[in-house]
């Protein structure tokens, strides 16, 4: 019995011919993987989620249920904290590129941007006010000047510390989705 499937007998036409999960532009998606360091707070964040609701299911079995509520509440609090971390970062499309932050998204049209490059400067370390010097990736839109926006990706924030070869992956991406819907000068 022939397992085509782990083989190399299948035509390679038949896979070409199907759409590929990554064709459709208009879908926002992430350049870049989120980095150890987001995942792990992500992950110490949950499990004290996790001790939370059970705080809550022992205050309501021993003590008053509005009181489990109120605690319960504050466990789902800390679950959309988590998921916030993790949605947390640069979201490129057809329509533009999204940067989101731990309270508001701030979403950018390719026709609005100017440039995008990435320039080395001081940064920002895991977004305390401590500077070190790195690289960031630095998006100048129209109604802005240059000295007057953020970075979108800095090579010493929670996707990249400790991962320079991911940072100039996902600058690269960034720019590349820029010189490409933007229709920037490279």
């Amino acid at each position: 019995m022939p397992l085509s499937f782990l083989t190399a007998d299948r035509p390679f036409e038949a896979a070409a011919e199907s759409a590929l999960p990554y064709d459709d532009r208009e879908r926002w998606r992430r350049p870049y993987r989120p980095g150890p360091w987001r995942v792990g707070v992500a992950a110490l964040v949950l499990l004290l989620a996790s001790f939370v609701l059970f705080a809550a299911v022992a205050i309501a079995l021993t003590d008053s249920v509005s009181a489990a509520g109120a605690v319960l509440v504050g466990a789902l609090l800390v679950i959309a904290v988590a998921l916030r971390l993790l949605r947390m970062g640069v979201w490129v499309s057809g329509r533009g590129v999204r940067q989101v932050g731990p309270l508001m998204t701030r979403t950018t049209p390719w026709a609005q941007v100017i440039s995008v490059r990435t320039v080395q400067q001081p940064v920002r370390w895991l977004g305390l006010p401590r500077t070190v010097q790195g690289q960031a990736l630095m998006l100048v839109r129209q109604d802005r000047s240059a000295g007057d926006t953020a970075p979108l990706l800095t090579t010493h924030t929670l996707d990249f510390l400790g991962r320079p070869a991911a940072f100039d992956r996902a600058a690269d991406t960034v720019e590349a989705w820029a010189a490409e819907c933007g229709r920037l000068a490279p």
